[in-house]
């Protein structure tokens, strides 16, 4: 009942925000949006850290209290940065303050959003959060609202942020904001249609590969990033498995590595996790995976991607003899084994990496692709390979695909069980149609599907092949297919149920219903007939 609420106001808020828009394209509406959000977002953790702070600093029995302290002394005590860097809170400065506080004398953005000059009153508060949180935030926040406040509403969409909080009982405002954030990047990756999947994998495609691949602890490494989605469901995984009194300690364990080309999507990224609070290493710069690795030296514990299918203008004529391509060459008209060898090559030994690409990557023999794959196969490098349903993405309705790569098929208990064998998965059948135009994965297929993954791969007895949804596949019959990994050609097909009502039963009834039709479909004929007698036409 609670999500169906959350839900409903994510609806609310969206329809409201898209209404305020006017003619500005949804591109660039986004930034106008989702950097107020990020706005409220720190504000909010900072303020709600200030409010427990000053309850430390009055409590006798705490460590932090102030005996003999003036209301005046408390308050300047409470501008003490370093308070708030212990705990990895972003410093928010007075004048990039969401609420203002009568009492320290100063007003915020909510409180001025009437102003004529609002558009650049944030844009100083975005240039002052930056100056004071260089190590992630340097050259990542919009600073732009002034040009674009004659396009939009800016002071009704500030109040409609304001409302965003709710301050649930069993939430933190902030977990609230961050969830919104969420959904408005998914909505706004849906309203640009194809270009806005340049930046958003589908969460229900995202957490299915986050929850096969289980990254609890290491080194996270997604080389085309788009707006961290596989980052922030790293997180959420971390959360739903740990014990509360443990996720911060939890969190420390992973680190999280990126790149992305575009300089927007990279800043989306970076607000993104941001908000969160999560540390991330995206680079110095935004850059070309291929030809500007920002992480070289990097061996990953977990690799997720979602790089572009099929991509022509990668690059490849410059990178011929690229160490990367221990397997073959990839062709310069696609860079889909490109971006596999890629990962390979900063996969850690006993890493697995989960990538979305375009179904012909099973199957193509054009430009050596074959050739490739036969290799990766042959080196035992592939673990499972996943069939997914049309219209899951917004970008494309290319039929795609999920490789599960691993280094070593040990297992987690250190025993040899899966060498020389891969798993097909086909789950074309699997979601359901959440609009008119998309599909997902509901969170009983993304647990089944996983489900499946992990009793393959981690135990004996528990796994069994199923007809139309799974098989272990040796890989000298992978050899005799000519080493295409399509699953339906493994799977088989789904047995269908068995019919118990005896043929000549079914027989009598389904005439029985079919003589009651033609019985209807004569009145009907009559009805016609009358009618059209009635205004002078005859059959």
């Amino acid at each position: 009942k609670k999500k169906t609420l959350e839900e409903d106001i994510k609806k609310k808020l969206w329809l409201a925000a898209d209404k305020l828009r006017n003619s500005m394209d949804a591109a660039e509406y986004k930034h106008v949006v989702l950097g107020l959000i990020f706005l409220k977002y720190v504000s909010d953790s900072f303020q709600e850290f200030r409010v427990q702070l000053k309850k430390e600093l009055t409590d006798p029995n705490h460590d932090y209290y102030w005996e003999g302290a003036t209301p005046k002394e408390i308050e300047k005590e409470l501008e003490e940065r370093d308070y708030y860097l212990k705990k990895n809170i972003f410093w928010v400065p007075l004048k990039a303050r969401w609420q203002g506080n009568p009492i320290a004398g100063y007003k915020g953005i909510q409180d001025k959003a009437k102003q004529a000059d609002i558009g650049k009153i944030i844009d100083d508060a975005m240039v002052a959060i930056e100056k004071d949180n260089p190590k992630k935030l340097k050259n990542v926040l919009p600073k732009d609202f002034a040009r674009r406040q004659a396009n939009i509403k800016l002071s009704e969409l500030i109040d409609l942020v304001s409302t965003i909080g709710f301050n649930d009982s069993d939430d933190r405002s902030k977990d609230i904001l961050g969830r919104v954030y969420e959904y408005f990047l998914g909505q706004f990756a849906s309203a640009e249609g194809k270009k806005g999947g340049q930046f958003y994998t589908p969460k229900s495609v995202v957490d299915l590969i986050v929850k096969c691949l289980e990254p609890y602890e290491g080194r996270v490494y997604d080389p085309a990033m788009g707006s961290g989605g596989f980052f922030v469901s790293s997180e959420k995984f971390i959360e739903a498995h740990t014990d509360k009194k443990h996720i911060d300690e939890a969190k420390t364990k992973i680190s999280l590595y990126g790149q992305e080309s575009n300089p927007t999507t990279w800043r989306l990224s970076a607000m993104n996790l941001a908000i969160r609070g999560i540390d991330f290493n995206f680079g110095k710069e935004p850059a070309d995976t291929f030809s500007k690795n920002q992480h070289p030296d990097l061996k990953a514990d977990f690799i997720m991607a979602n790089p572009p299918f099929n991509i022509s203008d990668w690059g490849g004529d410059k990178l011929e003899n690229d160490r990367r391509w221990k397997y073959g060459t990839p062709p310069k008209s696609n860079a889909n084994f490109a971006w596999v060898q890629h990962m390979i090559y900063h996969l850690a030994p006993k890493g697995y990496a989960g990538i979305v690409l375009a179904n012909g990557s099973m199957s193509s023999q054009a430009s050596g692709e074959g050739e490739i794959r036969k290799k990766l196969l042959e080196a035992d490098l592939v673990d499972c390979m996943i069939a997914l349903p049309g219209q899951l993405f917004f970008n494309t309705q290319i039929p795609a695909c999920i490789w599960i790569l691993t280094k070593d098929k040990s297992g987690k208990d250190g025993k040899r069980k899966r060498v020389r064998e891969v798993l097909f998965l086909d789950a074309r059948e699997r979601g359901s149609m959440v609009s008119r135009t998309q599909r997902a994965f509901s969170d009983e297929d993304i647990g089944r599907l996983a489900e499946i993954y992990h009793d393959w791969r981690n135990t004996d007895n528990s796994y069994r092949d199923q007809a139309g949804l799974c098989k272990s596949t040796s890989l000298e019959e992978i050899k005799s297919n000519d080493y295409v990994l399509t699953p339906g050609r493994y799977v088989g097909v789904a047995e269908s149920e068995e019919d118990a009502i005896p043929f000549h039963e079914k027989m009598n009834s389904l005439t029985k219903e079919l003589a009651e039709q033609f019985e209807e479909s004569k009145k009907l004929q009559e009805e016609i007939r009358e009618n059209l007698a009635a205004i002078g036409f005859k059959l």
